[in-house]
């Protein structure tokens, strides 16, 4: 716990926050306060981040916050800022063990010393850092018209202490490497927010947040716990179930009706495809060892290609992206007799989609996010089994019915069959197992929530049900709802500009309130 002298800190005034832009890496003045420590308790851990939204300074370590001097791409000029804050918010901040946190500030060209109000970008996933912009456009450009962007790395991601598959083996242990993911949902990523906002924003005041996918479940996050340090809301394609325990069962017995209308709308647009992968199945099933080894040394087996669901079946251009990736499936036969094999195309294609070697992150923590002092004990695969005929790929084959893909979904054997998460497999079953999950949600802070909140909520969306969506969002107070088939999940993507523009709109007053 912090201690008082830190504590009394938070009382005093801000100092303006200064740059030495001249040099590389200019040291902010204004020090990240040590205060800004969360109790293990509930109410301890409300009070203290309610505190953090109070203006604010404390410590007298110049090392807290490291600003970069501006450069440029086209359209818009970036600043990188270098945030040291404490893994775990519940312990004595003088001592506990310390992260990086990296966030790119970013502004139209010329705008950099104009007074823009703040907006904060949270990416989706878990375990997904936030985009790199190589040109004005998007989403991002238009923000920038009105605000300066900070793009935030979510700890554990990008450029914030990275857990890759390669720095997660320092861990000596899976037990060690289980204490340590804890600290890495939304809880804390809030945490690291405020801890940035008091001293990033001028005189520490309230920003706008925009939170995509689960970026907008660490938003609705964020409204339950911090909502002082929130000017407004947007969410596209984020807003959680926020039940107490394990939302994860309900989650997925909803969604795998959405995956299997998914897979029908695909075979639909490519039934040359339903044949070419029930070969493709059988070819694994009867292949020694049950798959095919893949580059990486993991294997593909039957219930492995269906993986390619996740990337292929619930964003726009996906369905085109299986296709040709189908399409180059086997090698051709140029010797008369030689044996049908998988090409060494599809199979680097395969991994390249899956994207576990680069974000192991996702995998591990995946189904935590819908935890709240309870187990998730492998939530996906238990749902799955309880209507196994529909996705069991040999057996599908077998009968001379389509193959359904997955979806969003993480199971135990891909700690198995694919080579970068297997060191992982005992730390990714303790975290199934794990039941002491602190609580993502205050119900009752957000039925009385004060701060404007506009969503843009995708009925077909394949990763959040719109369903679930639409009971959470009864009991967020204000919330006003864009419900749109226009998109897809991958709506911000893809026509950015035009959802940030519209949502901006639902705020002002310029688009239709209901």
């Amino acid at each position: 716990m912090c201690s008082i002298r830190a504590l009394q800190s938070l009382m005093k005034p801000p100092l303006l926050l200064r740059f030495i832009s001249s040099t590389p890496h200019s040291i902010l003045l204004n020090p990240i306060p040590k205060a800004l420590c969360f109790h293990s308790s509930r109410r301890l851990a409300r009070a203290v981040i309610a505190m953090a939204g109070a203006n604010s300074s404390a410590g007298d370590s110049l090392s807290d916050h490291v600003a970069g001097a501006w450069y440029s791409v086209p359209g818009l000029r970036l600043r990188d800022h270098y945030f040291t804050v404490p893994l775990d918010y519940s312990l004595d901040c003088s001592t506990c063990p310390k992260i990086s946190i990296f966030a790119r500030e970013v502004v139209s060209v010329g705008k950099e010393e104009q007074p823009l109000p703040f907006l904060l970008y949270l990416q989706g996933g878990p375990g997904f850092e936030s985009p790199r912009p190589t040109e004005g456009s998007g989403w991002i450009s238009k923000a920038c018209e009105e605000y300066r962007v900070v793009l935030l790395d979510q700890r554990g991601t990008g450029l914030s202490t990275p857990l890759t598959a390669s720095s997660m083996m320092q861990m000596k242990s899976p037990e060690d490497l289980t204490n340590y993911l804890k600290h890495f949902r939304a809880d804390n990523i809030v945490n690291d927010a405020e801890f940035i906002r008091v001293h990033l924003v001028p005189d520490a005041g309230p920003w706008t947040i925009l939170g995509q996918s689960f970026g907008g479940f660490c938003a609705v996050t964020y409204l339950s716990f911090a909502p002082k340090g929130l000017k407004q809301v947007l969410l596209t394609g984020g807003i959680p179930p926020i039940g107490s325990g394990c939302t994860a069962d309900t989650v997925y017995s909803v969604c795998f009706e959405q995956i299997i209308r998914q897979n029908e709308k695909y075979y639909k647009r490519f039934p040359q495809d339903i044949e070419i992968v029930r070969e493709v199945v059988t070819h694994l099933a009867e292949h020694e060892g049950g798959g095919v080894l893949l580059p990486s040394g993991g294997i593909l087996t039957p219930r492995g290609l269906q993986l390619l669901g996740l990337s292929c079946l619930g964003s726009s251009t996906g369905f085109e992206r299986l296709h040709y990736m189908l399409e180059r499936v086997w090698d051709p036969i140029i010797i008369p007799g030689a044996q049908k094999q998988i090409s060494y195309c599809f199979l680097t294609a395969y991994e390249r989609s899956l994207d576990f070697d680069t974000n192991p992150l996702y995998a591990l923590l995946h189904e935590s996010i819908y935890c709240q002092g309870a187990s998730s004990r492998w939530s996906a695969h238990r749902i799955r089994a309880k209507d196994e005929g529909k996705f069991d790929a040999t057996k599908a084959a077998k009968e001379g019915r389509p193959v359904l893909f997955s979806g969003e979904m993480i199971f135990p054997w891909m700690f198995e069959e694919i080579h970068a998460l297997r060191p992982f497999k005992d730390a990714a079953n303790l975290l199934a197992e794990k039941e002491d999950w602190p609580p993502l949600y205050d119900i009752d802070s957000l039925n009385n929530n004060k701060v404007p909140v506009a969503a843009a909520v995708y009925y077909e969306d394949m990763y959040v049900n719109f369903k679930l969506v639409m009971e959470t969002a009864s009991q967020i107070a204000g919330i006003r709802l864009w419900i749109t088939n226009e998109f897809m999940h991958s709506g911000l993507r893809d026509a950015g500009s035009q959802v940030f523009d519209h949502l901006m709109g639902i705020l002002s007053g310029k688009k239709p309130l209901f």
